[in-house]
């Protein structure tokens, strides 16, 4: 083989391989926006259901100190109202911006809330998920005695 043939196959085998960084920096940067987007929203999801929590946990709690007066004072039982209950938590939820589910057991005596909302996504909306459901979950329970609960 000659001298011009080597350099000719060496100009060719360096031509195949022109641009062959700008598509391996395109999908890598590709990748890493959509790892990035998905952490931002994943932890964004992850603040908005300990929000709902918090909110849930505190809407019970405003609940349950809405106990029936006339069976405490007697100390016959230590039961909440259910519709001062229920209302309490209404209005704390409405405060908070927010709704939910309440219900009482059948004592009277445990309260859960239940919120349902929405997270509205930052980056996912690139591949058409505009929010994810987001749910957060509360209760109270009563309890009474000195040392320890009866």
């Amino acid at each position: 083989m000659n001298a011009t043939a080597r350099c000719l196959r060496r100009r060719v085998a360096a031509h195949e391989d022109r641009g062959g960084i700008a598509v391996f920096t395109a999908i890598v940067t590709i990748t890493l926006l959509g790892i990035i987007g998905l952490v931002i929203d994943g932890g964004g999801k992850m603040n908005a259901t300990e929000r709902a929590d918090t909110v849930a946990m505190e809407a019970a709690r405003a609940a349950g100190q809405a106990i029936d007066p006339g069976a405490a004072v007697t100390g016959t039982a230590y039961r909440v109202d259910p519709q001062a209950a229920t209302a309490a938590a209404q209005a704390y939820l409405h405060q908070a911006d927010a709704s939910g589910h309440i219900s009482i057991s059948p004592d009277d005596t445990t309260i859960t809330v239940t919120i349902s909302a929405t997270y509205a996504t930052k980056f996912l909306p690139a591949v058409g998920i505009d929010s994810l459901p987001v749910t957060g979950h509360g209760s109270a329970k009563l309890l009474h005695g000195v040392n320890t609960p009866d």
